[in-house]
């Protein structure tokens, strides 16, 4: 496949409802949030692991659009099939716990064969020095930390397990039986979710570094259809609802581009929906307003006057 020759830029519009979209680990799994505006992030990793979801649903087994990084995979493995594939007959491939390219043309065949093999490899790199050696790859695809348009207030809900786990705790719920029948195995616990929140990311993708690992561009529709479509195979009662709603792609004519991305992002404008018009966020008149509870509460502006020669706007979504 031939590797892309035109450099791409987007922002990625979606939106939660009664869900949390990435929980914190170090924060007893709060939604997570920028301390000091309190707007709500979706790491970089949680977004790039969706579509790596979506493209093992879509395309499992298919040549050249495995993943790489899976749940529960031991990477030295993967690792290692690219060394059968390399070396055939060498017998120390699948006894020795470490493993290094002989020289600097091995270390390309095996580089080489990681990207042909694995998409997401091909997307968005990996290190993969890791005992059995087949070196780095830097991805032509980055994507930045999703932040709510708005600041987010999360809620922490109340839920009750009827179960019991083991038989000591059924005897302790027992023993502390306050007269209520429908209680004995009772335990409680928390969750939390973020009542709406709209979330904005901007995404990368740099054809010069396609060259080296050979993004094609049907590896781009097929990236363009993961994030379009990544929340709809995701669903959990965790996540609540979550939906793409935008995807707005900024198209150069040339490798090296046309114009700088923060001046395209800049061109798409998200505000608040007040009786048709468009309001900015940060628009202290919107004090008054209640909090936003769907989509149709902001709107979605895209400047399409004086347009840089060689940028073409394309809307997925």
């Amino acid at each position: 496949m031939t590797a892309i020759i035109n450099r791409y830029d987007f922002v990625l519009l979606f939106d939660v409802t009664n869900g949390n979209p990435n929980g914190d680990p170090d924060a007893g799994n709060l939604p997570r949030l920028d301390p000091e505006t309190n707007h709500g992030l979706v790491s970089d990793v949680c977004l790039k692991r969706k579509v790596r979801n979506y493209v093992e649903l879509a395309h499992a087994g298919a040549d050249g659009r495995h993943i790489y990084v899976q749940d529960g995979s031991i990477l030295n493995d993967r690792h290692r099939m690219a060394y059968r594939a390399i070396r055939p007959d060498d017998d120390k491939v699948e006894k020795d716990a470490k493993l290094n390219p002989k020289d600097d043309a091995e270390a390309d065949k095996l580089r080489r064969w990681m990207c042909s093999n694995f998409y997401d490899v091909r997307s968005f790199g990996a290190v993969m020095s890791t005992g059995v050696n087949c070196g780095q790859v830097r991805g032509p695809v980055q994507l930045t930390f999703a932040s709510s348009i708005e600041p987010i207030v999360p809620s922490e809900i109340s839920i009750t397990r009827m179960a019991a786990t083991n038989e000591k705790e059924k005897k302790e719920r027992q023993e502390g039986d306050d007269g209520d029948a429908r209680s004995d195995n009772r335990t409680m616990g928390r969750k939390h979710i973020v009542p709406y929140g709209l979330y904005r990311a901007h995404g990368f993708l740099s054809a010069k570094l396609a060259e080296r690992t050979g993004f094609s561009n049907d590896d781009l529709e097929l990236l363009l259809e993961a994030l379009e479509s990544m929340f709809e195979h995701d669903r959990s009662a965790a996540r609540g609802e979550m939906t793409t709603r935008k995807l707005i792609v900024f198209k150069h004519a040339n490798a090296l581009g046309n114009a700088k991305a923060h001046d395209l992002f800049d061109r798409v404008r998200v505000g608040r929906n007040v009786g048709g018009e468009f309001r900015d966020p940060d628009d202290v008149g919107l004090g008054n307003l209640p909090p936003a509870r769907k989509y149709s509460d902001y709107l979605v502006q895209i400047d399409r006057n004086g347009l840089p020669d060689g940028i073409e706007i394309i809307e997925r979504l």
